[in-house]
């Protein structure tokens, strides 16, 4: 089992999303929370995906497609980070993702299936990571992260993201 990382293994702003991880194992979370996904978007019509609980707030599909562009990017740094890799990672700015994205033409079935493509890759990787590895660290967005971290950071990210969902939308909805 993946020991969860210590506080300074990650910078402060990531501290929401690891502590959204409950005391599990993570890749049996990576891969329950997967089916919560799937089961939660396959589940939001077309006209609802586009639904913004606020003005200036994403859409569903904005933030679905959000979720898998961090994933993706979080998933890189966790490789390279793994790999033992020392150079710095660049930062990015999620809102400019989101717009370059354009992902509100999409259908929502082809955003999740990206996401579960994703998901199922970073599984893999993290799957078969060797153990020394997650010590390992980096630097990515101007900042020292272990690729323990990281691996925590992509769950709680997802959480966090799960949550408004159910919350801020469907409740609304």
């Amino acid at each position: 089992m993946l020991q969860r990382p210590k506080a300074s293994e990650f910078p402060e702003y990531y501290v929401p999303y690891v502590n959204s991880v409950p005391e599990v194992d993570l890749l049996t979370l990576l891969k329950e929370n997967l089916v919560k996904v799937t089961e939660l978007f396959e589940n939001i019509s077309e006209v609802d995906a586009e639904f913004c609980y606020a003005p200036g707030k994403w859409s569903i599909k904005e933030v679905l497609g959000h979720m898998t562009d961090t994933e993706r990017i979080m998933s890189y740094r966790l490789l390279r980070i793994g790999r033992g890799d020392q150079t710095a990672l660049a930062g990015f700015d999620e809102n400019d993702y989101v717009a370059g994205s354009k992902i509100n033409r999409l259908p929502v079935k082809n955003i999740l299936d990206d996401f579960i493509a994703t998901r199922k890759a970073t599984i893999t990787l993290i799957e078969n990571m060797p153990e020394e590895a997650w010590a390992n660290i980096g630097f990515a967005n101007n900042t020292e992260v272990t690729a323990r971290a990281v691996a925590f950071i992509i769950a709680g990210h997802e959480i966090h993201h799960r949550r408004i969902i159910n919350d801020k939308y469907i409740a609304a909805l």
